[in-house]
């Protein structure tokens, strides 16, 4: 892969597409392009068509998604299904249509079934029913794992699929109706530790297993499939290990110094009992994680009160 490759990063503000053009800058990638969701609506198609015919990248990877947790998904199910797919679908028709050779598609370990084995492996897809309070969101993203599948095998071109476990990180959504669980629990201890150790309440029992991957583990991995043609359409990307919802809310507690008591309301959702990836077909190839997750969460929320006034809230 040239430097000069002029690479379209779609969601470049965000969490995921900020790591991954941190990533490729510092490798010297030198020609990346992003456009704001004001400068750029991804959900008109003719806007998209636009842009592409503008500025001809070489190389799409696709980081724009409407994401959010249990509650966003619950509350909004129509807006996270077709706001999705209406954002993927231009992206990955635009570009066949326009010659990209090359598509990267991110999606989520959320594509896979609510009680499928453990860990997922990629061929587990499509094989039963899905986790109901974030199918929505799912089945967007299956469809674009999917789109992305048949033009390889139609067309022969490079397009790849990349599943990350839950990510977390630098520029992520810390508000507490849209944000996932990590960097929801990283403002709820915080803010109880300012309001004199205050009880933290949490959802669920805190017995599901959860896999963090920090995101510029994530990004690496993005490099790792740009500068590679890999051989089959579909990989996960985490790091192989899990750890319960209470243990990561203690360790988040002990990093941001909340000493108070943590009550878990167990008439909130759990969600899915356990979500651990095999990542045996990336590692295969040469890649592996490589932040642990105290580290990772100890970055976060040096990052969070660096920037505690702008992340406040998040429109949905």
């Amino acid at each position: 892969m040239d430097k000069a490759t002029k690479i379209y990063i779609a969601g470049h503000n965000g969490m995921v597409g900020s790591a991954i053009w941190r990533a490729l800058s510092t490798k010297g990638y030198s020609n990346l392009i992003g456009a704001s969701s004001k400068e750029l609506d991804l959900r008109n198609q003719q806007a998209v068509k636009d842009f592409m015919a503008k500025e001809k990248p070489e190389v799409i990877i696709d980081a724009a998604a409407k994401v959010g947790g249990i509650l966003a998904n619950n509350d909004f199910p129509y807006q996270f299904i077709m706001e999705n797919m209406q954002i993927q679908n231009n992206l990955v028709d635009t570009a066949l249509q326009t010659g990209v050779e090359k598509f990267i598609f991110l999606g989520s370990s959320c594509i896979y079934p609510k009680l499928a084995p453990q860990p997922l492996k990629e061929e587990y897809l499509l094989t039963d029913t899905l986790e109901p309070t974030n199918e929505w969101y799912a089945i967007a993203k299956i469809t674009g794992v999917k789109a992305c599948q048949a033009i390889r095998k139609q067309f022969g071109k490079d397009y790849v699929s990349l599943m990350p476990t839950n990510l977390y990180g630098t520029h992520d959504n810390f508000d507490l109706n849209s944000s996932h669980v990590l960097p929801a629990m990283i403002r709820k201890f915080h803010e109880a530790k300012e309001h004199n150790n205050a009880p933290v309440t949490l959802w669920g029992s805190g017995t599901p297993m959860r896999e963090f991957l920090f995101v510029d583990d994530m990004a690496q991995s993005v490099v790792f499939a740009l500068e590679n043609r890999l051989p089959d359409y579909l990989y996960n990307v985490g790091t192989g290990e899990d750890l319960t919802i209470k243990h990561l809310a203690e360790t988040i507690q002990k990093i941001t110094g909340h000493q108070g008591d943590i009550i878990w309301d167990a008439t909130k959702p759990d969600g899915t009992p356990r979500k651990l990836m095999d990542i045996s077909k990336m590692h295969a190839l040469g890649w592996k994680h490589r932040v642990q997750l105290e580290e990772g969460i100890q970055k976060t929320y040096d990052w969070f009160l660096e920037n505690i006034e702008s992340v406040k809230k998040i429109k949905l």
